[in-house]
Order: structure tokens, then sequence, then C-alpha cells
């Protein structure tokens, strides 16, 4: 009987130390509540406004070549008017100064033309 009882305090034992292993669990190390460290916070900010700072930038740089642009076709419209103006001019200044039309112009004011007191001039 002896060894029965030393065979069931053996297999107490045994279940104890069994269930002993069960401890108190161990503490995790403490969470982080972000994925991102103050530090690369800070840095993404920076980039961030970087990244929106020159983006500004171009498009303010874009929109001050456009109105350069814009009046550059101004200005490059109104020389052609002027040339187009400078053109008509020109025909009108060959047409008011052939030598049929200044003949009657004189003939018109009572002037007469004397042969002797003609001099040429070329342009």
């Amino acid at each position: 009987m002896m060894s029965n009882l030393a065979t069931k305090l053996q297999q107490e034992q045994q279940h104890r130390t069994v269930q002993a292993p069960a401890k108190a669990p161990v503490k995790a190390p403490a969470k982080r509540n972000s994925i991102l460290t103050p530090g690369e916070k800070i840095l993404m900010f920076v980039f961030g406004a970087i990244v929106c700072f020159g983006a500004t930038f171009m498009v303010s740089k874009q929109a001050a070549i456009y109105a350069v642009n814009k009046e550059i076709q101004i200005i490059e419209g109104d020389i052609q008017e002027q040339q187009k103006v400078n053109s008509d001019l020109e025909v009108q200044i060959s047409e008011l100064s052939t030598y049929e039309r200044i003949k009657k112009v004189t003939e018109k004011l009572g002037l007469t033309l004397n042969e002797n007191n003609v001099k040429g001039v070329e342009n």
C-alpha cells in the first residue's frame, strides 16, 4: 500500500509541476502609439512643406511666363499692324511722287517748267 501511496504522491507532484509553469504573464514592452518617431514626423513635415513651397513657386513662375508670352504676342500683333500701315504709306508716297502727278499739281498752281533750270536728283 505504501507503494500505492508513493505513486499517488508522485502523480500529484507531476500534476502540480505541469500546472506550475502557468506563471503570471510577462509584461510585453509598451506598444508605440504611432509608427513614426517624433524625429521622423518632423522630417516628413519639413519635406511636405518643401514640396508645397516648390509646387507653389513653380506655378507662380509658369503664370509669370504665360503673362510675358501673352504680352509678346500682343506686341508682335501691334508690330505687324504698324508694318502694314508703313507699307501702305510707302505705296501712297510712291503714287504721290510720280512725275505726272507733280506736273498736274504745278500746272494747277500756275507754275511753269523751265527746262534750263531743271536738275536731276537721284535717290
